[in-house]
């Protein structure tokens, strides 16, 4: 039976008091951090800022995100902890919308910042408002409310507040629903070219029959693809791979000399642009055919060129008039977008390449490690008798998705199993992971980024040893997971805490302790954490010393910086709390020293974990190589060889697979023929 509003509220509310509860966070933090999880997650945002202000003058802010093209995400809340699901009018959309826009029109204009404390949150973001007035090109305002509008409205005209082009976005507690019910699948752009353009984009048919992939190809003017990216901005990239690089590449930097200097030969020089849609609306007339709709336009190669069409046009005022960039746009249905999409963006990215398959939930490490976290049983805590298991989120709403068909009795089992406390995503176990093997300025800069650069980690020890992925590292990970979990309740318990800056002290603080133990050449002990499911008392105090450390580090910034958040997301920032750290190590407590293991008996772990998983990769390769068959391997066999792409030795290992079952691959044998099997895949040899 589908979920009615009423429903979905009621348990959005357990969600938020649960965390609430497990974070010791305030109510309203956890509702703004709830809901923008879910609008990072889908592109919506590029991430969030928490930053509560509220003046009795009719200002009120209660989040934030600058991103890099010059735009600002400002968010309101309409939130008053409710019991039961009520409306949200007009009247009340527009005075939320007002107070918010005060406090923007304040800062701007009458330096807001000089009447806040300096050491506050709200003076970091006003001030920063004031100080990059010029450089601000855009404002989008959100208003995330646990309330239900009245008459359907979600989006407002846009129009512009002290004279900055202003965007107006709801997300109210329906849409919320209509979110997660999709599987997480962001809200697809509706673009409708005669609304918007008065007229729609010439194209040609590229597809040869009704049975192939529909494909187009199109000259965009470049005047209508920079209006896309300024009303659409990101979540037209959203599957592209790389972000704009604010022409400071080579490759950017020719886009916009071309631009400026030789517009007419723009269409020459320029590689143009392959994008997807799920559905094409086109018409025909004297001249040809015409797309007059795109549903779900994805751009997922020439994100640089679209981006700098529209920043050199606001930046510079160039004329876009004789500008024309070429696209092929296939449409593909969305039950097969997950996986044709990243293979069209990998196959497409050629400048500054990266792998864009390794960004998907579909790739073996995440495969892996979700079927860790559906296997393995955590230790029970202290006093409890129940084991139970951490449930990894490999795609989004699998939590949701696992229990919709329960009944009510086995719900209840199946959260006794996996709890919701007990849930991470991808952009969680990145967050967890990158705090203590790269610099912790990543998980500053906002889940998008972060995941962005443990992708790319992950990616090359996967090609270096997919056996570096083991169990050893999976109850690291959980470890991990509860190290920084405690970390954000202790910093909310503290007495110096006032409600500000939780995000970027908690990873600073564990960083520290981090920091601390490879001077010393220790290691905490992962795996007794991961035993107790618990901290144990040192490590729980010294987050405790970390945190204040950390805390009168970075507010006590150098003279220039007035938003601590975003010095948090400097180099400059962790390299002078290293230099300072010194004093953190003689504060810590002497039970802290004596839980840790040194670093030659971690290594030995990690060691003895990768021979362990390397004999558990032989046997499931020799599995799968069982299971696919004498048939299909001499498929494989012809089809590449035909190609050329065999060596000798691949093509010996093949022709004892083509005799299965008289003839049994080895396990090192069989490891070899799950790289065959990849090529495979890439020829279409094998699905």
């Amino acid at each position: 039976m589908e979920q009615t509003v009423h429903d979905f509220f009621h348990d959005f509310r357990q969600e938020l008091l649960a965390g609430t509860e497990a974070g010791s966070q305030f109510q309203l933090a956890e509702f703004m951090e709830l809901i923008t999880e879910e609008l990072i997650e889908t592109g919506v945002v590029e991430g969030f800022d928490f930053c509560h202000y509220r003046a009795q003058r009719g200002m009120r802010v209660d989040g934030y995100w600058f991103n890099e093209e010059n735009a600002l995400h400002l968010f309101v809340a309409d939130f008053d902890n409710r019991n039961e699901l009520d409306s949200l009018t007009r009247t009340e959309v527009d005075a939320a919308f007002k107070r918010v826009t005060n406090f923007f029109e304040a800062s701007r204009n009458r330096q807001l910042y000089r009447e806040l404390e300096e050491t506050s949150p709200e003076y970091g973001l006003s001030r920063d408002i004031s100080d990059r007035r010029g450089q601000i090109l855009q404002v989008n305002f959100f208003l995330l409310s646990e309330r239900v509008l009245s008459d359907r409205l979600q989006v407002l005209d846009n129009n512009a507040i002290a004279d900055t082009p202003a965007t107006y976005t709801i997300w109210d507690i329906s849409r919320l629903q209509r979110q997660r019910t999709s599987r997480g699948q962001k809200e697809p752009l509706d673009i409708d070219f005669m609304g918007m353009f008065g007229a729609g984009i010439s194209c040609l048919p590229a597809h040869l029959s009704l049975d192939s992939y529909q494909s187009y190809l199109i000259v965009m003017p470049g005047e209508v693809l920079s209006a896309l990216y300024e009303k659409y901005g990101s979540r037209l990239l959203e599957q592209n791979v790389r972000s704009f690089l604010q022409a400071r590449g080579k490759v950017n930097k020719g886009i916009k000399t071309t631009i400026m200097r030789e517009p007419d030969r723009f269409f020459l020089y320029n590689n143009g642009i392959t994008a997807t849609a799920q559905d094409v609306k086109t018409i025909g007339n004297d001249t040809g055919m015409q797309i007059t709709r795109i549903k779900d336009l994805q751009i997922v190669n020439g994100g640089q060129t679209t981006a700098s069409l529209f920043h050199t046009r606001r930046k510079d005022k160039a004329p876009l008039k004789q500008i024309f960039v070429q696209m092929k746009l296939s449409v593909i249905d969305s039950e097969e977008s997950e996986t044709m999409v990243p293979l069209i963006s990998e196959y497409a990215n050629t400048q500054n390449r990266v792998n864009a398959a390794d960004f998907y939930s579909n790739q073996p490490f995440h495969i892996r490690i979700e079927e860790f976290s559906r296997r393995i049983w955590a230790p029970a805590r202290k006093g409890e008798q129940r084991e139970t298991k951490w449930f990894y989120e490999r795609a989004r709403g699998q939590y949701g998705d696992a229990q919709s068909k329960l009944t009510p009795s086995e719900q209840r089992r199946f959260k006794a199993e996996y709890p919701r406390v007990q849930m991470f995503t991808k952009t969680d176990l990145a967050k967890f992971e990158n705090v203590w093997e790269d610099h912790p300025k990543w998980v500053n800069l906002g889940a998008q980024k972060n995941f962005v650069q443990f992708a790319k980690r992950v990616a090359e020890q996967w090609k270096q040893s997919s056996d570096t992925f083991n169990e050893f590292f999976y109850k690291r990970a959980i470890a991990r997971a509860i190290i920084f979990r405690r970390a954000e309740r202790i910093v909310t318990q503290q007495p110096w805490y006032g409600g500000g800056y939780r995000a970027n002290i908690v990873v600073y603080a564990i960083a520290a302790i981090r920091e601390l133990c490879e001077r010393q050449k220790k290691s905490v002990n992962f795996l007794k954490i991961w035993d107790t499911q618990e901290l144990p008392p040192g490590f729980t105090d010294s987050l405790a010393i970390a945190a204040d450390f950390v805390n009168g580090g970075i507010i006590n910034s150098p003279p220039g910086i007035s938003n601590v958040t975003e010095w948090c997301k400097k180099d400059a920032c962790w390299t002078g709390l290293q230099t300072e750290i010194g004093t953190l190590e003689s504060s810590l407590p002497v039970g802290f020293w004596s839980e840790l293991i040194s670093s030659d008996e971690y290594d030995e772990k990690m060691k003895d974990a990768k021979k362990t998983q390397k004999i558990d990769s032989g046997i499931d390769a020799q599995k799968k190589s069982l299971e696919i068959g004498a048939d299909q391997w001499r498929i494989i066999f012809q089809g590449l060889s035909e190609i050329g792409d065999l060596s000798s030795k691949e093509a010996g290992i093949l022709k004892i697979a083509q005799q299965i079952p008289a003839k049994i691959p080895s396990e090192k044998q069989s490891m070899i023929l799950m790289d065959i099997l990849e090529k495979a895949r890439a020829e279409g040899l094998y699905a």
